[in-house]
C-alpha cells in the first residue's frame, strides 16, 4: 500500500471529506409513533439512506446494507425537529466499509444550536451488477478526529468477528452434542 492509500490494486484511496454528507429532513406528524414521538424506524431509515449515500460515493458504485453495529436514541425527536443525518466513512476492508452516522435535531422555527439524539455504525459490502463484492478505495483519514473514528472502528470490526466466529463455535458444539435449534 502507498502512502496516498492505494489498494495493492492501484486503487487511489479517498480522503473521509470526499463522500461525507448531511441528509435533513424535517419530522411531521407522519413520523410519529404511538407517544407522539418520531418513530425509531423512521430515524432508522434515514441513517440507512444517509449512510448508503455515503458508501456508494465512497465506493464509486452499489453498496449495499451488510450490518447495523449499533444505533443509540439518545434523545426523543418530535414533530417539527429539523433532523440532520450526518454520515462518514470511518473504515474500508477490501469490499467493505463501517459507515459511522450521529443525527442531530433542531427546531424548525428556532435558532437554538442542534443536539445529538442519536449515533449509529453500519457496515457496507460494495457490489458490482451481478452483486458479487468488488473492491473499495481506502480511506484516508484527514484529521485527528477521523484518525480516532477509524481506529474505533477497527475494535468494532473485531468485536463483530470475534462475535461471529463464538455464535458458530457454539452453534456447532451444541449441534454435536444433539440439540437442534
Amino acid at each position: 500500500m502507498t502512502d496516498q492509500g492505494d489498494t495493492p490494486d492501484g486503487i487511489p484511496g479517498k480522503p473521509t471529506s470526499a463522500s461525507r454528507t448531511t441528509l435533513s429532513h424535517i419530522m411531521t406528524s407522519h413520523d410519529t409513533n404511538l407517544l407522539g414521538t418520531v418513530h425509531g424506524g423512521v430515524i432508522m431509515k434515514l441513517v440507512d439512506d444517509a449512510a448508503g449515500a455515503v458508501a456508494g460515493r465512497h465506493s464509486g458504485g452499489p453498496a449495499v446494507t451488510a450490518s447495523m453495529d449499533e444505533m443509540a436514541f439518545l434523545e426523543p425527536v418530535r414533530v417539527g425537529d429539523l433532523l440532520h443525518v450526518k454520515a462518514q466513512v470511518n473504515w474500508t476492508g477490501r469490499s467493505s466499509m463501517e459507515v459511522g452516522v450521529r443525527v442531530m435535531a433542531e427546531r424548525w422555527n428556532e435558532s437554538t444550536p442542534a443536539t445529538q439524539v442519536g449515533s449509529a455504525y453500519l457496515v457496507f459490502a460494495a457490489v458490482d451488477a451481478d452483486g458479487r463484492p468488488r473492491r473499495v478505495p481506502q480511506v484516508i483519514p484527514e484529521t485527528e478526529q477521523d484518525k480516532r473514528r477509524n481506529q474505533e472502528a477497527q475494535i468494532r470490526r473485531t468485536h463483530r468477528l470475534a462475535r461471529r466466529q463464538a455464535i458458530k463455535e457454539l452453534r456447532e458444539r451444541r449441534a454435536a452434542e444433539g440439540y437442534e435449534d
